[in-house]
């Protein structure tokens, strides 16, 4: 059984860029390699990646991918930014006076930061100076070739 739209599947997966830095896995022995286990904690371990096809719950290069594919089907597949995360836009990046920053958040900021807007976007603190603080509102994936091997562990079809 081939996957089409509107499937239930199941991947594991190794996501890592062009470079080959690994960002995300659902491997335990990748996840520990490369520091990635969820919560950093040695007793997690991360899941498999589940989705249904077509509904938009992952990026639209990764669901284009497992369509055609079965169950114990491995596959690479390099997803552009288009059909990932989107560009980087240089209109995301914003820039703030420290105390203006400082008054939104409740913390002085430092390089690093996760913030949350109250407009629900989420951004980082990417640049801090005596003057400016610089939050960019951009996925911290986006701009970004990612590439991922991938394997079809089970498929559930509402058809069958």
């Amino acid at each position: 059984m081939t996957i089409e739209q509107g499937d239930r599947v199941r991947l594991g997966y190794v996501g890592r860029f062009e470079d080959g830095t690994v960002f995300a896995t659902s491997r335990p022995d990748v996840a520990r390699e490369h520091d990635l286990l969820p919560d950093g904690r040695a007793d997690a371990e991360p899941s498999p990646l589940s989705f249904t096809v077509g509904a938009n719950e992952v990026i639209a290069g990764l669901e284009a991918a497992v369509v055609g594919m079965a169950v114990d089907e491995e596959a690479t597949v390099a997803v552009p930014p288009a059909d990932a995360y989107g560009a980087h836009d240089p209109e995301r990046v914003r820039e703030y006076a420290p105390e203006t920053f400082e008054a939104m958040v409740g913390d002085p900021p430092e390089i690093g930061d996760h913030v949350e807007a109250k407009n629900d976007l989420h951004g980082d603190v990417t640049a801090v100076t005596e003057n400016t603080v610089q939050v960019d509102f951009n996925h911290e994936l986006a701009g970004r070739t990612l590439v991922f091997d991938i394997e079809v562990l089970a498929v559930e079809s509402p058809r069958r």
